[in-house]
Parts: C-alpha cells; sequence; structure tokens
C-alpha cells in the first residue's frame, strides 16, 4: 500500500506504516500543506486495519525536524482568534485518537514544534547526533504548547523550563536526552532506521486489539484521577481481551535489551 503526497513519504508494508517527515532542504520544518498530510495520514493509519504500527522519521541528515517553517511563518494567524488551530492539534498522533503505537526515530535537530510528534509517539529512540532545543525564547515567542506535553510524558520540570527558556543557546544531546526521559534509546546513525522498523514489527506482530487497548488506556490515565484510570483500565481489559487465552508461551522472537 503506498499513497503520494507532497512534503512527506507514507507506505505501508507488513501491517507497519511508515511517515517520512520529506522536506530536508528546509530541515523539515512543517507548513500548511505538510500539517495537512500528516493530519490525513493519521486518519489512514487509524481507519486502517492492516496497520498495527507506525514509525514516523525524516529525510536527510541534518535534522528530524524543526517546527514550524520560519520562512512560510504561521497561516492560521488570518483567522478569528477563536477559530484558530495550533498545528500540534493535527501533527500529534493521539490527538487524533490514534490508539496505534507510533515509533519514533530521530536524527539531527529535533527543534520546537517537533515536540508535537515526539511528545505524542510512544516509543522514541535517537541517533547519537540527536540534539534537542527550542528556538521560542530566541525568536521572542511564548513556548507553552510543547513543554506542556513534555511535562505529560514526565520530561522533569526544572529540565522543561532550561529547554523552553535558553532558546538555540543550549541543546540537549542524546545521552542526556536519554537520562531525562526524552528518548529511550540512543542508537548509531546507521542503525537508526533499521532499529525503529524492528520495534514496529516485533510489536506488529502481536495481537492488535490488546496493543491498541494497552496504549489507549496508558494515555488516558494520563488525564484522569487515578481511581477513573483504574476502572477505565478494567473495562478496556474486559472489552479488549475477551475470551482471548493469554499467550504464557517461550516467546517467539530473541528479547532486546537495553
Amino acid at each position: 500500500m503506498s499513497h503520494e503526497f507532497r512534503t512527506v513519504l507514507f507506505d505501508v508494508a507488513d501491517h507497519v506504516a511508515t511517515i517520512t517527515l520529506n522536506r530536508p532542504e528546509r530541515l523539515n520544518a512543517f507548513n500548511e500543506a505538510m500539517v495537512g498530510e500528516i493530519g490525513e495520514i493519521w486518519r489512514i493509519v487509524r481507519d486502517e486495519d492492516d496497520i498495527h504500527t507506525v514509525v514516523i522519521r525524516a529525510a536527510g541528515d541534518r535534522a528530524f525536524c524543526t517546527g514550524v517553517d520560519a520562512q512560510e511563518g504561521p497561516w492560521w494567524q488570518d483567522q478569528a482568534v477563536f477559530r484558530q488551530q495550533d498545528p500540534g492539534a493535527i501533527l500529534g498522533a493521539k490527538a487524533q485518537q490514534v490508539w496505534k503505537p507510533v515509533i519514533a526515530a530521530v536524527q539531527g535537530m529535533a527543534a520546537g514544534g517537533a515536540m508535537y510528534f515526539l511528545n505524542e509517539a510512544d516509543i522514541v529512540i535517537a541517533s547519537e547526533d540527536a540534539t534537542f532545543f527550542d528556538p521560542h525564547a530566541t525568536a521572542g515567542l511564548v513556548s507553552a504548547l510543547e513543554p506542556i506535553g513534555m511535562l505529560q510524558r514526565g520530561i522533569p520540570l526544572g529540565d522543561v523550563l532550561r529547554w523552553a527558556l535558553m532558546g538555540n543557546d543550549e541543546r540537549i544531546t542524546a545521552p542526556t536526552a536519554l537520562r531525562l526521559g526524552i528518548v529511550s534509546e540512543v542508537v548509531p546513525r546507521a542503525q537508526l532506521w533499521e532499529h525503529a522498523g524492528a520495534l514496529a514489527a516485533s510489536i506488529a506482530a502481536r495481537r492488535p486489539d490488546a496493543i491498541q487497548g494497552t496504549v489507549r488506556a496508558i494515555w488516558e490515565a494520563l488525564d484522569v484521577p487515578p481511581s477513573i484510570a483504574r476502572q477505565r483500565g478494567l473495562a478496556y481489559t474486559q472489552l479488549g481481551n475477551g475470551q482471548q487465552a493469554p499467550d504464557v508461551g517461550i516467546p517467539r522472537v530473541k528479547p532486546t535489551f537495553r
């Protein structure tokens, strides 16, 4: 299965959808066209049962994504203020009700609005050359939704504040991102895409209802009190497991150790 887009590459094979941000000449910054195409892709991913997992990655060596394209600028500001929608409401998988696991593979710069992708990914891995920073402060702009998303992922408050306030003057390296929990693994650049694909393939081989119920229960637990999260989690086990017998046999693939 393949689809044609202008700003991204999208392909589905063996139950894994691969999204490749494809504006390397603009450091994979997103513009109105890319946001629209990403929104369309999330709808395909959500509604197509043959897709079990997703890998999101980026073309080129310099950057995963550097946020909104500064040359084109915000395209929504001519709209009435209460009709304006932040790009994160479209770029984030969970904002689009996608409960299929998303694996993000980050190389080079991940700046500002790149966190819209990463904050709503289920697994984030990075190459050794990856750096994370927020250019908003340097440009004299408020940084709000991206750091709020980082807090929801459990990134320490002090580190989120430092990331948001230092602007271009400080960059979080891959080892520091690993320590802070921004990423869960750092791999050599040459292995990044292959490793992300292997993780996705392993998860895609599991029972889809079980995986998607797990993802949804965990993410929705962030938004409600613990007692409600437990009630909802129990309901999801009853809905998603049904009469499915648990698989307690020997794993069919060799475990991965980090």
